[in-house]
């Protein structure tokens, strides 16, 4: 099942807006890129665990 985060469910002083979709691994590495990139985070297990943490469920579009 694809996997969904958005940016503006977390509070940010840079106000990112991004929403990531996709295979869960492919989403927890985008966003921990965008944790890093744009909010300086430090590039460790934690961040993944973070943004991996707070994955949840791609609704489902009807066709």
């Amino acid at each position: 099942m694809r996997k969904v985060t958005d940016c503006r469910e977390y509070p940010s002083e840079t106000k990112c807006t991004p929403a990531l979709s996709g295979e869960p691994e492919e989403v927890v590495r985008a966003t921990s890129d965008l944790a890093l990139s744009v909010h300086g985070h430090a590039d460790d297990r934690e961040i993944r665990e973070q943004t991996g943490a707070g994955l949840r469920d791609e609704p489902t579009r009807l066709a």
